[in-house]
């Protein structure tokens, strides 16, 4: 292998024949025949790093179909130490144990090391509680995550704490419980009630026109990912006659995993989240309408007020069904009581 970038040895280095019959993409095909906890993900890096070849050239596409009779060289380098450095920041730990660690995110808390957040991240933290247990599977930046919150977004986030569990929880969120028995449910509180208090938001997700921000796209758009959000409506705050309200509790539930999709679908039916500054701004002056304390509550909000209150997975070693809660934190509790009055 020429311009290797990985320096090959007997112990980093597997050649994989593709028998006769076989009709599966390359990521696919690699991932099953390495047999020892390397994810699809893993070696979908692999093969953008140039580490995969196929009859000596570099592959470049994980979808190709792999063709039988051919010889494929995978070359996996040694497991990297974070670049992250551990810090003692505090964790609310729901579950440990030797594969997975169960937390309750705090608002403020972004999940990994990234542009402006070099430090006092979640990763951070982990790798401070874990130490050498941490997995790296994910990227020396994003050791064991397997999902992620947004940093003002609270609740319940499982990490992995070695390579199979990593590969198994990965799994699982792919599926997103089609198959399994992963169930994630979040708590928000938004502007108004929905005209139907139970309904599923059915639309395409895509990028903006900016970096940060997500938009609805038409289902033809070239940037369109599937995502479908189901919510049902709580509590309704300020209800009138009518059947309107000023604000309500809805439990939200995913069947894709997409960025910022319950807020972005919420605003799309025009019920955004209070305290959502990037997806809800026109909403600032509802304000107005309330009573005090609410009033005063609302326009303090740091945070868009949505909550992971549940986390249903199959552990990733003994496949027990596990079920994780965390309640309402104190300012959505604060905020709906506050309402309520």
């Amino acid at each position: 292998m020429t311009d290797d970038p990985f320096k090959q040895t007997e112990a980093n280095r597997k050649v994989l024949l593709v028998p006769d019959g076989t009709k599966e993409r390359l990521d696919a095909f690699v991932a099953r025949q390495m047999g020892d906890g390397v994810s699809r993900t893993r070696i979908k890096a692999l093969i953008g790093k140039g580490a995969v070849t196929i009859d000596g050239e570099p592959a470049t596409e994980p979808s190709r179909k792999v063709t039988p009779g051919t010889k494929i060289t995978v070359i996996v380098p040694e497991a990297e130490e974070a670049e992250p450095e551990g810090e003692d920041i505090p964790l609310d730990i729901l579950f440990e144990d030797d594969d997975i660690i169960v937390i309750n995110k705090q608002a403020g808390l972004v999940v990994h090391p990234g542009a402006g957040n070099w430090t006092g991240t979640l990763v951070n933290a982990l790798i401070y509680h874990c130490g050498d247990t941490l997995s790296g599977i994910g990227g020396v930046k994003r050791p064991g995550i397997v999902h992620r919150l947004d940093k003002d977004t609270t609740g319940v986030m499982i990490v992995a704490k070695n390579d199979a569990a990593h590969q198994a929880l990965a799994q699982q969120f792919a599926d997103h419980g089609r198959t399994g028995p992963l169930q994630r449910a979040y708590k928000a509180l938004i502007w108004g009630r929905p005209r139907n208090l139970h309904g599923t938001i059915d639309a395409p997700l895509g990028r903006a026109s900016d970096r940060i921000r997500r938009a609805v796209k038409s289902r033809d758009s070239a940037d369109a990912d599937f995502a479908i959000t189901h919510y049902n409506v709580e509590q309704r705050f300020g209800e009138r006659p009518d059947g309107t309200a000023l604000a309500s509790l809805v439990e939200c539930r995913l069947e894709t995993g997409r960025t910022h999709q319950i807020r972005v679908h919420m605003a799309h039916i025009g019920h955004p989240l209070i305290g959502d500054n990037l997806y809800g701004s026109g909403f600032k002056t509802k304000a107005n309408l309330l009573e005090e304390p609410a009033q005063s509550l609302v326009r303090g909000f740091p945070r868009q007020a949505l909550h992971a209150a549940l986390l249903v997975i199959e552990h990733p070693a003994t496949g027990a069904e596990m079920r994780f809660e965390a309640a309402l934190p104190a300012d959505m509790s604060e905020l709906s009581a506050a309402f309520d009055r």
